[in-house]
């Protein structure tokens, strides 16, 4: 005797599915907004809010939020203590696998003639700051290696009027060079930014030295911009260029250090054809200077003798 099941059918699928949504529904706010939705990260909490109407509801909370984004800058959670100014506010996090080394919040005033005039530079450290970091001081290629690897920065930059921000930071290092004589090790981030006259380089440098203990010592942290010349942009047209930034479409976040280690690449390519056209070109001009001196030099000289 053969005996066959019969699938469960499209009504009992259904029942079931509503009956889960409506076990879930019945949950009380209290418990949804403060034991479940706080266990999310970002990309799930949006996810969740998609799901249904009351979802979207409970997640569109401010502090499940502020939670998020504090606990991925931990820099911005110091952001509500100051009073919104006509400056720009940098909100710094530095982590070495995957742990905080650094945090901090600086003001930048832009209004002052000295700030438009001179080379647009901001500096985290006084220049006698130190900054102890987990690190052990290289006396190889593993450690810069290891520093490449491991090393993360973020770097918000915050227009507070014009309620913008930008992330300057390639988030991983593009370079880490180690200085022959002194030993400190220069760790590179940068994002290449469009200006008027092409591309710019929006490098933050970190500077480490050692330390009696064996440990490294973050001793100068700094941001700087500079064109395909290597010259220094002053703060107004820096401000211009950053306006853009803040105000452009945002890269992804799933791809950003190769996307920013391939556009720091290009950078660089085009920086090399750019100055060795400049020589070239240079050169010529020398060649057509020292031709012209000699005709000027035997055309005196016939004239002097054969007159």
């Amino acid at each position: 005797m053969i005996s066959s099941t019969a699938p469960p059918s499209a009504t009992t699928a259904t029942t079931a599915e509503e009956d889960s949504t409506t076990s879930f529904s019945s949950l009380h706010p209290d418990i949804i907004e403060a034991h479940i939705l706080p266990r999310l990260d970002g990309i799930t909490l949006a996810a969740t809010s998609c799901s249904s109407t009351t979802l979207r509801h409970h997640s569109s909370q401010d502090h499940l939020w502020s939670k998020t984004c504090h606990s991925t800058w931990p820099s911005t959670s110091r952001l509500s203590s100051l009073r919104p100014p006509s400056e720009l506010i940098s909100a710094v996090d530095i982590h070495y696998q995957d742990k905080l080394i650094f945090t901090k919040v600086r003001e930048t005033e832009t209004v002052t003639g000295w700030f438009r005039c001179s080379p647009f530079r901001i500096d985290l450290l006084e220049p006698k700051d130190s900054v102890p970091t987990p690190m052990k001081h290289p006396n190889g290629d593993d450690t810069c290696t290891a520093i490449s690897n491991y090393m993360t920065l973020s770097w918000i930059l915050i227009d507070p009027i014009g309620r913008l921000a930008v992330n300057l930071s390639s988030h991983k290092p593009v370079t880490v060079q180690r200085h022959w004589l002194t030993g400190e090790v220069q760790v590179r981030f940068a994002s290449i930014l469009a200006a008027d006259r092409g591309h710019v380089q929006c490098g933050i440098v970190v500077t480490c030295g050692g330390s009696e203990e064996g440990e490294m010592q973050m001793r100068e942290i700094s941001l700087e911009i500079e064109d395909m010349d290597g010259m220094h942009i002053n703060g107004k047209e820096s401000l211009g260029i950053l306006q853009r930034a803040m105000e452009g479409k945002k890269g992804k976040g799933g791809n950003r250090v190769q996307e920013g280690q391939k556009r720091y690449k290009e950078y660089l390519e085009v920086k090399k054809e750019r100055r060795e056209r400049k020589m070239r070109t240079e050169g010529t001009l020398d060649i057509l200077c020292v031709a012209f001196g000699l005709s000027c030099f035997v055309a005196f000289w016939s004239f002097i003798f054969f007159r």
